[in-house]
């Protein structure tokens, strides 16, 4: 069984996706990568990596939010980066939300990301 999330605090999927999805019993949230899109405009926010990870963490905590579910559910991260030269700001923006028993994380270079994004995050979470 699983339950399809869907919130009006972060971007509508910009594809065939889902938000977030709820499964076993309602234990276990994935959450679909973010990237650093406003949810009312729907545009790109931010010039920077560390702005843009304020932003994806902002979109994460509405989705894990609507899931029932915070930052301390989270097991797994995945950070997708457009340069590895923001491993650093991106680490440290990411640092603020995750500061006591941080997920399970991997953080992969890419070579390019929806809309042009310096970054995407997606997130598993236990509920």
């Amino acid at each position: 069984m699983k339950q399809i999330i869907s919130t009006d605090g972060a971007p509508a999927a910009i594809g065939p996706y889902s938000q977030a999805v709820k499964v076993a019993a309602g234990t276990t949230v994935y959450c679909s990568g973010q990237i650093a899109l406003d949810p009312e405009s729907g545009e790109l926010v931010g010039t920077t990596s560390k702005q843009q990870c304020h932003q994806v963490m902002a979109n994460l905590q509405a989705v894990l939010k609507a899931a029932g579910a915070e930052f301390s559910n989270v097991v797994k991260t995945t950070i997708y980066l457009a340069s590895m030269a923001d491993f650093g700001a991106v680490n440290d923006a990411y640092g603020e939300f995750f500061d006591k028993q941080p997920p399970a994380r991997a953080t992969l270079a890419a070579k390019e990301l929806p809309k042009g994004a310096l970054l995407e995050i997606d997130a598993v979470a236990v509920v």
